[in-house]
């Protein structure tokens, strides 16, 4: 009996993992559909971020040029800011030619990872901007200096800066949903686009008032709208390097959905994790009555478990154990 059980246990083990493989790609046609349907989608985020880098590149030399004429330190922040945009994507560019890698036997996920460190050293560039600017606005403030800030120059360089990031965010909004490089990249953007506002309405106050310390508060705005999207972003790279649970993916609700199938008797060993955000990863032992075995009923009972995960938790790639109780019962360890 011991025996049967075992062998038992060994073949359907094996059909649920190759069920789970060939569920990820799709049978068939769909399989190919994904591939391409991911080639594709790896493509047009290169070519978002290569127009990106071209238009950042431009308005930070145009920003750079106009702080030092205007004696703007909220231009010489944005600028700060843009450089280290324009690095980020640069890198996030480099990221996406990577992942686009085929799996391999060292790499067995491929190298979609890669966007998570990718989306860390723009994270990372990000904080370090936020607390040069908020320091050096601060200073400002204290002590504005002898400076006169041209006010219309820099009005002329943050509307020029505006419609350049504008137009940058446009390109970078369609792959931002489904990337979470992408969304680093988008984010650095919109920090930009909201630097650039910023520069704008000081400019008008110095102008129309002659209150210069307007640039540092400009400056210092720049900083605190940048933060907390920074530590947002943060926060989803560190879930993903832990192997958290996805943000949204209710653990007990999938287990519910598992014990409520026909001739399902228990689950555990249940494990939900991201490759990188939007690309879910689910594995669990599942416990079975006899008849499931005996009647053939294992390939049924695969198919209905992934189309469950896949449809209603957004998982991209399921493994099931198919176990009999006997062998469960004698399982080293057992997670809950």
């Amino acid at each position: 009996m011991n025996d049967s059980g075992e062998a038992s246990h060994a073949g359907h083990s094996h059909g649920g993992v190759t069920h789970g493989d060939a569920t990820h790609g799709g049978s068939g046609h769909g399989g190919s559909g994904h591939s391409h349907a991911g080639h594709s989608h790896g493509s047009a985020n290169r070519s978002r971020l290569s127009i990106a880098i071209a238009i950042v590149a431009v308005v930070l030399v145009i920003e750079v040029i106009g702080g030092l004429l205007s004696g703007s330190l909220s231009l010489f922040a944005d600028a700060g800011h843009m450089l280290s945009d324009l690095t980020g994507l640069i890198v996030a560019l480099v990221a996406t030619i990577i992942a686009a890698r085929p799996a391999t036997d060292s790499q067995t996920f491929g190298h979609r990872r890669s966007e998570v460190f990718a989306a860390f050293i723009n994270a990372a560039i990000l904080l370090v901007v936020v607390a040069f600017v908020a320091v050096e606005a601060v200073q400002r403030l204290i002590d504005p200096g002898t400076q006169d800030v041209q006010a219309s120059l820099m009005l002329i360089v943050g509307a020029i800066g505006a419609i350049a990031n504008t137009a940058a965010l446009l390109v970078l909004r369609g792959g931002s949903k489904t990337s979470i490089n992408m969304r680093g990249a988008y984010l650095e953007v919109l920090g930009d686009l909201i630097g650039s506002g910023a520069v704008i309405v000081a400019g008008i106050v110095i102008l129309f008032t002659g209150f210069e310390r307007a640039d540092a508060i400009a400056s210092l705005a720049i900083a605190s709208l940048i933060f907390p999207r920074a530590l947002s972003l943060l926060r989803d790279v560190v879930r993903v390097l832990s192997q958290g649970t996805p943000r949204g993916t209710d653990v007990a609700l999938i287990r519910i959905h598992v014990l409520d199938k026909p001739g399902v008797v228990s689950i555990h060993d249940v494990h939900v994790w991201s490759i990188t955000p939007g690309s879910n990863v689910f594995s669990a032992h599942v416990v079975c009555e006899p008849r499931v075995f005996t009647e053939g009923r294992t390939d049924q009972l695969l198919d209905s478990l992934t189309e469950c995960l896949s449809r209603h938790f957004d998982v991209e790639h399921s493994t099931f154990q198919l176990e009999p109780a006997e062998h469960a019962d004698h399982e080293v360890e057992q997670h809950r």
